[in-house]
C-alpha cells in the first residue's frame, strides 16, 4: 500500500485523517467503444461519481471496505463486473487498479497494480479467425481471376 500522493485535478484528496482508496480505471486500446462509458464504482454500496477513465481518489475513514467496478454497456448491461475487499489503515492510500476486459463476457480484474485483461485468448482468437476468413476470400479471389 503507498503513501497519499496529490489526487488529478478536481478530485478530492485523502479524508480529514489522510486515508483514501485510489482506483485507476483502464480498457483495452481495441475496445474504444469504452470510450462513450464511464465505469461505475461502489464503495460499500455507494456510488461515486465518475468523470471517466483514468484515476479516481475516495475519501474514507480506517477500516474495511467493499470495492465493486464494472462498466456500463449494451449487451450485457455490465461488463467486467469485479470486486475486492481493501483493508485501510490511518493515513494510507490504497492504490487499486481496475481493468475493463478485452471480451463483454470476461470479469473485470480489480486489485494492486498491475492487472491483466481478462479475456485476451477470446480476442486474439476472434482476431485470428477474422484474418483466416479473409486469407480464404482473398486466396479465392485469386484463384478464380488466374481461372478465367
Amino acid at each position: 500500500m503507498n503513501a497519499p500522493y496529490p489526487p488529478q485535478p478536481g478530485q478530492p484528496g485523502p479524508g480529514p485523517n489522510g486515508s483514501a482508496i485510489a482506483i485507476t480505471t483502464k480498457f483495452f486500446p481495441l475496445s474504444f467503444i469504452f470510450l462513450l462509458v464511464k465505469p461505475f464504482i461502489t464503495v460499500n454500496g455507494q456510488q461515486f461519481p465518475q468523470t471517466g477513465w483514468g484515476r479516481t481518489v475516495i475519501p474514507v475513514q480506517p477500516g474495511q471496505y467493499q470495492v465493486h467496478v464494472h462498466t456500463p454497456y449494451f449487451l450485457p448491461a455490465k461488463v467486467g463486473p469485479a470486486d475486492v475487499v481493501v483493508p485501510v489503515g490511518p493515513g494510507q492510500t490504497v492504490e487499486l487498479e481496475y481493468k475493463a476486459p478485452a471480451w463483454a463476457f470476461s470479469p473485470g480484474s480489480l486489485g494492486a497494480p498491475p492487472q491483466q485483461y481478462n479475456g485476451m485468448w477470446v480476442l486474439w482468437l476472434s482476431l485470428g479467425v477474422l484474418a483466416f476468413v479473409i486469407v480464404c476470400c482473398c486466396g479465392v479471389s485469386i484463384l478464380n481471376a488466374t481461372n478465367n
